[in-house]
């Protein structure tokens, strides 16, 4: 959604002036950005992981897809249900920058997801586990503003899980997010208003999910959207860099022990995480 931008023009002696104005940008070297984050529904026997590759490119352009030679994401504890069925999933490439592969969600839900990609004689690779999340129970439409009468006020509510504690990512769409973490209301039905600030109109149907998360994931999402604006999406190249977990590994002997070696300037943008959703659905009136 578009931000609200107030421009003041001054008239000086009725005397009409332009001045150019150079705006410095980042200028750094395009870097692989990782879009790695898998959705899971518990209630589905078989889940589609979906990862895209692109590399960064400058400010104001969108990033760049690109192939690479192996997308693979492996669980060293899966135990294969069937003979043959294999601990590792190869994802094959379905349109430029998007690879896809199938597995039986257990395969997500159990154990260690290392991440694998070789692109450009270059190694990367990201770790994670399963993190689950809790359903939303309630979506409605509010009366209230915040600054402005075209607003539009979603009120969602949610019952954390008082046994351990959560962070929580919230996908209201239009590469809108948020997150929260149940510090002040672990185990509680917690209720917030969310604002679209430039309003919809009546008939509009929002899906609205609400991910898990671990620490790691959490804080990123939250420095992405600190540094976007929350204009981008999670994955586009932000103000300035935000890292994540997927680590170049290119010459470790051990990548156990990602500092084994001197670090290569080559890191790779973007996250690799696996988290489930619930999601909910409201029509605007």
């Amino acid at each position: 959604m578009k931000r609200i931008i107030i421009i003041f023009l001054v008239l000086i002696s009725f005397i009409s002036c332009e001045d150019v104005i150079e705006v410095e940008t980042p200028g750094e070297p395009p870097r692989l950005v990782v879009d790695g984050i898998v959705r899971i529904d518990t209630t589905e026997a078989f889940t589609t992981a979906r990862i895209k590759i692109s590399t960064s490119s400058s400010f104001f352009d969108e990033n760049t897809p690109v192939s690479a030679d192996l997308v693979r994401i492996q669980n060293v504890l899966y135990e294969p249900e069937f003979v043959g069925e294999g601990n590792f999933i190869n994802l094959a490439e379905v349109e430029p920058g998007i690879y896809e592969g199938s597995k039986r969600t257990r395969f997500f839900t159990e154990g260690r997801l290392d991440l694998y990609i070789n692109y450009n004689d270059e190694r990367f690779y990201a770790a994670t586990n399963f993190v689950p999340s809790v359903p939303i129970d309630t979506l409605r439409q509010g009366t209230e503003t915040l600054f402005s009468e075209d607003e539009t006020e979603i009120v969602v509510s949610f019952k954390d899980n008082g046994e351990r504690n959560d962070f929580y990512i919230f996908d209201f769409g239009f590469n809108e997010f948020l997150v929260t973490e149940d510090e002040f209301y672990q185990g509680q039905t917690f209720e917030f208003s969310y604002f679209y600030e430039d309003g919809l109109e009546a008939g509009t149907e929002l899906n609205i999910s609400l991910l898990g998360a671990d620490e790691g994931f959490y804080n990123y999402m939250n420095q992405v959207i600190v540094q976007s604006g929350g204009d981008q999406g999670p994955f586009q190249t932000p103000a300035a860099t935000v890292r994540g977990n997927v680590f170049n590994v290119t010459g470790l002997d051990n990548i156990e022990v990602l500092d084994n070696v001197e670090r290569s300037d080559n890191f790779a943008l973007g996250y690799f995480a696996v988290v489930q959703e619930y999601k909910g659905n409201i029509t605007i009136e």
